[in-house]
């Protein structure tokens, strides 16, 4: 029994003694350690070296750190780490526990180690040396990198830059300057004579000035607007090419002196108002026309002191009172920004002007002004005339009507209204020949003669003239007699036959009308 006992107790103790050390296996802190420590040799781009030591042990190491220890890994440790890097970093602790205690230590590199930087810390058991660039020179390198792009892309420039120093020397230039510069001057040009040599008034004013370069062996100019700055070097200058709009601009001046030399030759007076109602385009027939001064037009008075000044120079219809003036002004100006202004002024001197006014680009007003005094003279002559025909036709006894080649009466006298009972004029709507010969053949008795008529009006048959007889209604025999004019109209009149002879050969139907 006691035997039994004593084989339980030696189970038991051994089962114990399993626990402890699979306890002991599991709880070890090696895989931890060297996952922490795959994390903790992972560098940035600053890192030169990484160090891990456990205690005094060195159990990791970068690719950076193995020019510091070379075949002794197994044997490294931290006094060796401190022996090599004791000259570039003298503050380097005696040994790492003395990290645990104060903390992360980061110690800046002498002259051996210039702009390093040896970064020291305790984590978690494991000590970390970590020799890196120091933020100064990381800093220095960004700049270095930020002024390499600078200078590329100044020396690249599609324009020239240079820099000038106070005594007008050109001290450095880009490449750009140096291809132009080569282009006027050749090869062998002293670089440091400036090409640009106006540069006075840039350098006192600091607004850019257009300058221009004449080519060698030609009429023609490059022309650059440049501008200059102030820098502790001198002065950086900076050259634009313009030429595009130097030609663009002698294209619009050309253009403008030959639309100003088209205006000369009007026989239309013109006026051009801009956007704020100024006057800033004339004709020299506007002078003519308005009798206004040269210098007062060329003063550019506004839109209302150019209208007051040709109404008192009774250059166009005076006003009712000087308040319906300023209404008529307005309603004027409106007009005319609509496109809808066009009147006829009766001047008290006789003359007739007709003046219209229209909308222009970015809000521009033009007035023009022609005389048509001869126009309305002549219209109104013209005018007279065809009154007085018509008076003297409507004194005739024979009555006279005329058709034109489409078939429309144009005319009629005095004596053919009262005869056929009808006035054209009562009717909006135009009296045809075919309306005409209806009256005809319910007024006068069955006669071919009115188809011949119709006939003879659209130009079917022959355009000699002839004659007929023909009887109304009321047994009032009449002479009608058909006749061509001018421009294919036809005029065709009625008369007594005692009032006068017409040849025999012209007459048409004699025996249906004796008959």
């Amino acid at each position: 029994m006691q035997d039994f006992a004593s084989i339980e107790w030696f189970v038991l103790a051994a089962l114990c003694a399993a626990t402890a050390a699979a306890a002991v296996w599991w709880l070890s802190p090696t895989p931890r350690r060297r996952g922490m420590a795959h994390d903790l040799l992972a560098a940035d781009g600053r890192t030169d070296a990484v160090f891990l030591f456990d205690d005094n042990s060195l159990i990791g190491w970068s690719s950076g750190a193995r020019k510091f220890i070379g075949d002794q890994a197994e044997n490294f440790d931290w006094s060796m780490l401190r022996d090599q890097l004791a000259r570039s970093y003298p503050g380097l602790p005696q040994s790492p526990g003395f990290l645990k205690d104060v903390g992360p230590l980061v110690l800046s590199g002498t002259a051996a180690a210039e702009s390093r930087e040896a970064h020291c810390e305790w984590i978690d058991g494991v000590t970390r040396v970590q020799l890196r660039r120091s933020a100064l020179e990381e800093q220095n390198k960004s700049l270095d990198q930020e002024l390499t792009t600078l200078r590329a892309a100044v020396h690249q420039a599609p324009y020239p830059v240079w820099l000038q120093s106070e005594e007008g020397n050109v001290t450095w230039s880009n490449l750009a300057y140096d291809n132009l510069s080569q282009k006027i001057r050749g090869r062998n040009a002293d670089f440091a004579d400036p090409l640009f040599t106006d540069l006075h008034d840039p350098m006192t004013s600091g607004k850019p000035e257009r300058i221009s370069i004449p080519l060698p062996e030609s009429k023609k100019k490059l022309w650059y607007n440049v501008s200059t700055t102030e820098t502790e070097a001198g002065w950086l200058c900076h050259a634009v090419d313009v030429n595009a709009v130097v030609d663009a601009e002698v294209a619009q001046r050309n253009f403008v002196q030959t639309l100003a030399k088209t205006f000369a030759q009007l026989s239309i007076g013109l006026a051009i108002f801009d956007r704020n109602r100024q006057l800033v385009l004339f004709n020299p027939v506007l002078i003519d026309l308005t009798a206004l001064p040269a210098n007062f037009l060329s003063s550019r008075p506004n839109l209302l002191t150019f209208f007051d000044r040709l109404r008192d120079q009774r250059m166009m219809p005076e006003p009712k009172s000087y308040s319906s003036w300023r209404h008529q002004m307005a309603d004027l100006l409106e007009a005319a920004a609509e496109g809808r202004y066009q009147e006829t002024w009766s001047l008290p001197s006789g003359s007739v002007y007709k003046v219209s006014g229209r909308p222009h680009p970015d809000g521009a007003i033009a007035f023009l002004f022609e005389d048509i005094t001869a126009e309305v003279t002549l219209t109104r002559q013209f005018r007279s005339e065809l009154e007085m025909g018509q008076s003297i036709l409507d004194q005739m006894d024979e009555a006279i009507a005329v058709f034109a080649s489409d078939g429309t009466m144009t005319f009629c006298n005095t004596a053919y209204g009262s005869l056929w009972q009808m006035d054209p004029e009562a009717s909006f709507a135009k009296v045809s020949i075919m309306d005409a010969s209806r009256v005809w053949q319910n007024t006068a008795a069955p006669t071919p003669v009115w188809g011949e008529i119709r006939d003879f009006v659209a130009g079917y048959k022959g355009r000699e003239a002839w004659w007929s007889r023909v009887q109304l209604r009321d047994g009032t025999p009449l002479i009608c007699k058909v006749s061509a004019i001018q421009n294919g109209a036809t005029m065709v009149s009625f008369r007594p036959p005692e009032t006068a002879a017409l040849p025999a050969s012209q007459e048409r139907f004699p025996a249906i009308t004796q008959g």
